[in-house]
């Protein structure tokens, strides 16, 4: 008789095994690259050594994955500060396009003669501002209202694509580049409102990327605020049972998750892009956070190298077309270390073992079993 095996729930996992589940998550991706390059004719040892070549070969080439990797450390944080409390924010993408908006509104605002500490500053909080704002209108009906926040931060990315796009290519808003007359392009924020740059085009938006990934950190593991974050996330009934106002954490974590995002807009605006490009920022940041926050298991941590990762991934998209192969190939790339990366996380949650032996299975007699 076939014995079914059995799935029950692990426990506490060993530390190595969260380790090599996002390693393999990537090794086993890079592996299915490699089968679909060779089945269409490419070689993928060529392909890979491209791109590698391509992120990490040269000072600019490892400038430039730094500066793809700086939006997806934020947004990667926003997904995980949502996700580790079991609100499920896929409005990223959007968050980060209305945080951009507005940093561009006030960095188009801003006398020319303002400080450029106090230029920077106001440009980059008004994108972390815009961002909470825009997941406040799907937050505020998902405590109050028992709304599905998957529908409607879903929603929420499409009307702030199409609103940025208006602003720039549909309307002569304040946003649209008067000067620009072949083709609409977004008005340059104030010179003293731009990021300085420190190599190639790298720029210290890195490093506020950094320091927010590890201030989550912090709050979430080391201080008493983290600590009922953490309840929340482990069970809402325990929370509530607890004394915790659990409305409040999750409306909290909706607008952090938001700020982050937002962050991500504004440090593109005041950094590499100058103004709000929607062509530059319509490139599905937000999506690619979530694959990064879900390699990272949702440490705050853990995602600055993923995103590094991800960014050389990025980065070398466009190596790849001088060598006769799509850019798309990326994008093959992280959807599978995302589908492993889950897979991965079911092997870390739950154990899989063959069934006992039935009694009645046992040999007849003694005699036979001891011959």
């Amino acid at each position: 008789m076939t014995r079914r095996l059995i799935v029950e729930p692990r426990g506490l996992a060993p530390w190595w095994l969260k380790l090599l589940i996002p390693i393999g998550s990537v090794i086993a991706a890079m592996i299915v690259g490699a089968f679909f390059l060779a089945i269409t004719g490419n070689d993928w040892v060529e392909v890979y050594q491209k791109m590698a070549d391509a992120a990490f070969g040269s000072g600019r080439g490892f400038a430039e994955t730094l500066v793809s990797a700086t939006p997806l450390i934020l947004t990667g944080v926003a997904a995980a500060i949502a996700f580790k409390m079991l609100v499920w924010n896929i409005g990223g993408e959007g968050q980060l396009i209305f945080g951009a908006v507005t940093a561009a509104g006030v960095g188009i605002w801003l006398s020319g003669s303002t400080p450029p500490f106090i230029a920077i500053t106001a440009v980059v909080l008004a994108g972390a501002v815009g961002g909470a704002f825009w997941a406040s209108i799907a937050a505020v009906p998902r405590v109050y209202l028992g709304t599905n926040e998957i529908i409607t931060t879903l929603m929420l990315n499409f009307i702030a694509l199409n609103f940025m796009n208006y602003l720039v290519l549909g309307s002569f808003s304040p946003w649209r580049d008067p000067e620009a007359t072949q083709f609409p392009q977004g008005r340059p924020i104030i010179e003293n409102a731009r990021i300085p740059e420190f190599f190639h085009r790298l720029d210290w938006g890195l490093f506020i990327a950094i320091g927010v990934a590890i201030i989550a950190w912090f709050v979430i593991s080391k201080t008493r605020s983290g600590f009922e974050y953490r309840i929340v996330g482990d069970s809402f009934d325990a929370a509530r049972y607890a004394g915790i106002k659990v409305p409040k954490k999750v409306l909290g974590t909706f607008l952090a998750s938001g700020a982050a995002a937002g962050l991500a807009g504004s440090i593109l605006v005041a950094g590499i892009l100058g103004k709000m490009d929607p062509r530059s920022l319509d490139l599905g940041l937000g999506f690619t956070g979530i694959i990064v926050a879900a390699l990272a298991r949702l440490n705050p941590i853990a995602i600055i190298p993923v995103a590094i990762l991800m960014g050389a991934l990025n980065n070398a998209g466009p190596a790849l077309q001088s060598i006769g192969v799509p850019s798309a190939t990326v994008r093959i790339l992280q959807g599978a270390i995302l589908l492993f990366a889950v897979g991965g996380e079911f092997l870390i949650l739950n154990r899989i073992r063959r069934p006992e032996r039935p009694a009645e299975e046992a040999p007849a007699n003694a005699e036979a079993s001891a011959a």
